[in-house]
């Protein structure tokens, strides 16, 4: 498709589209749909209030609008051809697309990392990232809950990886698929993730549903998005995660199993 024939609307649908079919979804699934079933599952066990699901839907949409604009730009204006984004994927090779992906995902880690450390920083929080704490007990529509200045900061990391090295748009959407997922998994409020899960000495290294709720529960520690390695190599990790992964599981293992609830 050329991309000057791409309309603006176009993409605002495209974006909504996603975050309604991942975050809206599944707040649907676990927060209406026989959620009694998945009571055991809860980390807060206490439900969220209306009220702030309704705000975490209003900033979401506000965050939508703005990513929208900045995507919109980059991807679809004559902007894209100062970046380095390329369509062929053979300009580079197929290992270098699984690569560069890769390296997306570990480089939006790291900038994530940071940034959301220095919004932590008293004399930013209440300008930047207080909005985003208002979800005490999130629920993944609280993925997309941001100010619109900690929106213009989450979407940073965009313009970064287009002006920077040689990424195929097809990464892009990967890595945007792969985003979403994980943030509405950091703010499901509900632990899947299997017992063993921070035994293994690889899934150790991954963040965990429990890792960023309890971010949001105690608001400091716990900074990490994908991975759980700045948070460890730092010493940034709440000093109770692993005795709090623990008993949520013990928790959810004492209860039946929702396929015999």
């Amino acid at each position: 498709m050329d991309y000057r024939h791409v309309e603006f609307w176009q993409v605002m649908i495209a974006s909504s589209f996603r975050y309604f079919v991942f975050a809206g979804i599944t707040y649907l699934v676990f927060y209406v749909w026989r959620r009694k079933n998945w009571l055991h599952y809860k980390i807060q066990q206490k439900s969220p209030t209306s009220k702030a699901v309704n705000a975490e839907l209003k900033y979401s949409m506000i965050t939508l609008f703005i990513f929208t604009v900045v995507i919109y730009s980059l991807l679809f204006t004559s902007i894209r051809n100062n970046t380095r984004l390329y369509t062929d994927i053979h300009e580079y090779s197929v290992l270098y697309f699984f690569i560069s992906l890769a390296g997306v995902v570990l480089l939006h880690d790291t900038y994530f990392y940071w940034t959301h450390r220095l919004m932590h920083w008293k004399k930013l929080f209440p300008f930047v990232h207080h909005i985003h704490h208002h979800s005490h007990n999130p629920t993944p529509l609280a993925a997309f809950s941001f100010h619109p200045l900690e929106a213009l900061i989450e979407i940073g990391i965009l313009p970064l990886i287009a002006f920077t090295f040689p990424v195929h748009r097809g990464v892009i959407a990967a890595f945007s698929l792969y985003m979403i997922v994980m943030n509405v998994i950091g703010h499901l409020g509900f632990e899947l993730y299997p017992s063993w899960f921070l035994k293994n000495s690889v899934t150790r290294w991954l963040t965990t549903s429990t890792h960023h709720n309890m971010h949001h529960h105690y608001g400091k520690g716990n900074y990490g998005l994908y991975f759980n390695i700045w948070d460890r190599l730092l010493k940034t990790n709440h000093p109770q995660y692993e005795m709090e992964f623990a008993k949520v599981i013990a928790g959810r293992d004492k209860e039946p199993s929702v396929a015999n609830g």
